[in-house]
């Protein structure tokens, strides 16, 4: 009687009050923060906390306020940060099995669909990584393919910056088309010429869709895909990009289906098409056609953006600290010298350049906070309870910053990873290619490919800052921590 008295009173405006004060019940009830969670700022109703920075500096400021394990709200969302080197290491290798798990992510999930090796779960990534790795495996252990294409790809690079003939250039695609050759190798059977107009355009392309997908604004499509896919934005020119680099992958694989000989298989898509025809009884592996293309896509974006970037802060810091760069010159010389090209064999004898390389990747702070994971299961983690299913993000950049572990976290210093007797030393602390079941799967063919292009290139170039410019250390906050645009002087020697 009481309600029906009521409801007879309520006007237009009365009832959109009753409806909100309803929904908004709903959302406290729905989106309130479980027993045990971690702590993290309050949350507007609805939205969460959308105004919160998503980059790595906003998130660590985040964590000096709530601790090593805090938690924020997107949309409905919960989402599980965990920080320092003490927290990650409890969560990916204590907890080997808590943190296995991919979410889906909107803006991601248009293109790879929870398929192929970075953002797929359960037994079909176990099959996918599997498979993917042994066949990196036999390529660089069974027959040393991968150091032969490295070598052979630095002879290109270092001509393409002698061409420059000691003028200024901005060194960008020159190295990410070096990089990328070499996956391109692994995952088509052949590399492509810096000149070609077609690959040029895919390496771009995929470079604005990691830059673009760090933007907050980009991640707006993460909270309402059902209405962001009709809203001009960021989100449109990733998912555009990814398209049409999709496109290019089919083309690459369609040849191979034309002129494919099971008897002779000589890259990735042949042997994975080979095991699609021996895996058609066990449909749950997905070993079909969408997931090659997806596969492709992970390897040649896995295995050309981080490890390039890597290498253009190499060159951004060897022009601001010259004394490293001849220091790194002077053991080169001394080892190898310059009547032949450096070798994974003399990595062991260049503990230096070894820690400048390592040195790079802390300091580059490459993948801030990697790919979000979701948890397994019900899990404890510092105290706090996670329930399944609750996305999870590991700060790495925590742990490469960590001032319990390391001297002079806030300084380029190469003596991080030498000891007293100038020898190499090994950081636990160092996780550029994350930790656990879901580390980097080519961080190997990274550390190669790493020494290699690095120990050749100052081996027969000193790179210098043109007159009137220098190389800023601040990076451009994107997917990744990149350089900004800048050029140097490769001056052989």
């Amino acid at each position: 009687m009481i309600f029906q008295t009521i409801f007879e009173c309520l006007d237009c405006t009365g009832w959109l009050l009753f409806g909100f004060l309803f929904l908004l019940l709903v959302d406290v009830v729905k989106n309130g923060r479980p027993h045990g969670f971690p702590p993290g700022p309050w949350p507007l109703p609805f939205l969460g906390n959308i105004f919160t920075g998503v980059d790595y500096r906003s998130l660590e400021k985040l964590s000096e306020k709530y601790g090593p394990v805090f938690s924020v709200r997107r949309g409905s969302e919960k989402l599980v940060f965990i920080s320092g080197y003490t927290a990650i290491k409890e969560a990916l290798v204590n907890q080997l099995d808590s943190f296995t798990d991919r979410p889906i992510i909107p803006l991601f999930d248009v293109v790879f669909k929870g398929l192929g090796i970075a953002l797929s779960s359960g037994y079909l990534w176990k099959k996918q990584r599997k498979f993917a790795n042994t066949h990196l495996r036999y390529f660089g252990e069974g027959q040393k393919s991968l150091e032969h294409y490295i070598l052979v790809e630095n002879n290109f690079l270092c001509d393409a910056f002698r061409d420059e003939q000691g003028k200024p250039f901005n060194p960008h695609f020159i190295i990410t088309n070096a990089v990328s050759n070499i996956i391109s190798s692994v995952v088509f059977g052949h590399r492509f010429e810096y000149s070609d107009p077609t690959f040029r355009r895919v390496l771009e392309l995929d470079n604005d869709a990691v830059l673009l997908a760090g933007y907050a604004q980009t991640q707006l499509y993460d909270i309402c895909p059902a209405l962001m896919k009709y809203v001009p934005g960021p989100h449109q020119t990733v998912h555009s990009n990814y398209a049409q680099i999709v496109e290019f992958l089919k083309s690459e694989v369609k040849k191979h289906q034309e002129e494919w000989n099971p008897d002779d298989p000589r890259d990735f898509i042949d042997v994975y098409l080979g095991e699609m025809e021996k895996k058609k009884e066990d449909p749950q592996a997905g070993f079909n056609m969408e997931t090659l293309m997806v596969c492709c896509l992970d390897l040649i974006e896995a295995g050309t953006e981080t490890l390039a970037t890597t290498l253009r802060w190499a060159l951004v810091y060897m022009v601001n600290y010259p004394d490293i760069q001849g220091k790194v010159q002077s053991e080169i010389d001394r080892v190898i010298g310059q009547s032949r090209q450096p070798t994974l064999a003399d990595r062991p004898n260049m503990p230096y350049t070894d820690a400048v390389i390592h040195e790079t990747q802390r300091f580059g702070n490459i993948v801030p906070l990697g790919f979000p994971k979701m948890a397994s299961k019900d899990t404890t983690l510092m105290g706090y309870f996670i329930p399944k299913g609750t996305w999870t993000t590991t700060m790495l950049s925590s742990s490469l910053f960590d001032k319990n572990e390391w001297e002079t976290p806030d300084v380029f210093n190469p003596e991080h990873f030498l000891d007293a007797n100038g020898q190499f030393r090994r950081r636990d602390a160092f996780l550029p290619f994350s930790a656990g079941k879901r580390v980097c799967l080519g961080e190997q063919l990274a550390k190669m490919e790493l020494f290699l292009f690095f120990a050749t290139l100052l081996q027969r170039f000193t790179i210098l800052p043109p007159p009137g410019e220098m190389a800023s250390l601040e990076g451009v906050q994107g997917f990744t921590n990149s350089p900004d645009k800048f050029r140097i002087l490769a001056v052989p020697r």
